[in-house]
């Protein structure tokens, strides 16, 4: 009984004196004693507003070096606009790094979004979008089949002065837009072989118009297509100056 006894007592002294290190080691994980006091950004960033990054992670660092919840701050740096991937880790004994990617434009798609050359759509933002990017548009699902038609009519447009944009809109309708004004509409079926079958003839119809300029190219008949031409501008004669 004495032996029973005498367990039951040690048994409370270190209940007893355990609970005050718990207490102690719960009240040091915070930030007041073991704060992060760097942030450590790695990455190319170019367009990433380095505001915005810290206000996204500050809220979390604030909670210190070992209570810090490094999937929470990933979640924050991810959401934020051209962020296509972040990774969060932390250095003994104060320092949070965080490692961006940023999205790579490769077109702009519709009014408000960007499609990343990983064929990822992001928000554009508030920035300004770089210049010469190509202009695609259609459902967020069929992105590989405008991208694919895209790089198509790059390819066989290539000597009618670049193609400006594809757009498939909601009806399921097929459309070109060349830099130089024109218009060229697929219809639904089959746009890679319709676009495939007008390329080469399209060189030649500018070479038997030179005084007009194509402004619309319909593809949509069976056995050819139809042609909507405009007046082109005269070119300016520079007669020089005298001194």
């Amino acid at each position: 009984m004495k032996t029973v006894l005498r367990s039951l007592a040690w048994l409370l002294a270190l209940a007893l004196l355990a609970l005050p290190v718990v207490a102690v080691v719960e009240g040091w994980m915070g930030g007041e004693h073991w704060p992060l006091r760097t942030l450590r950004v790695q990455g190319e960033l170019a367009r990433v507003d380095r505001a915005q990054l810290q206000a996204a992670v500050l809220p979390h660092a604030q909670r210190g070096f070992f209570a810090v919840d490094l999937g929470a701050v990933q979640r924050s740096v991810d959401s934020l606009p051209w962020v296509e991937r972040a990774q969060v880790r932390k250095h003994w004994p104060d320092v949070l790094e965080v490692r961006i990617v940023e999205h790579r434009p490769f077109a702009r798609w519709g009014e408000q979004q960007l499609l990343s050359e990983h064929g990822r759509l992001f928000p554009a933002g508030k920035l300004q979008t770089p210049a010469g990017l190509p202009l695609l548009d259609g459902p967020e699902g069929r992105v590989p089949e405008v991208v694919a038609l895209y790089n198509q009519a790059r390819e066989q447009l290539a000597d009618a002065g670049g193609v400006l944009g594809v757009a498939l809109d909601r009806r399921g309708s097929w459309s070109i837009s060349l830099r130089d004004g024109t218009r060229v509409v697929l219809g639904r079926n089959d746009p890679g072989a319709r676009l495939a079958r007008f390329a080469p003839m399209l060189p030649q119809l500018a070479a038997q118009n030179p005084h007009r300029r194509l402004v619309r190219a319909d593809l949509r008949y069976t056995n050819g297509f139809a042609l909507t031409w405009a007046k082109a501008d005269p070119t300016p004669t520079n007669h020089g100056s005298n001194t």
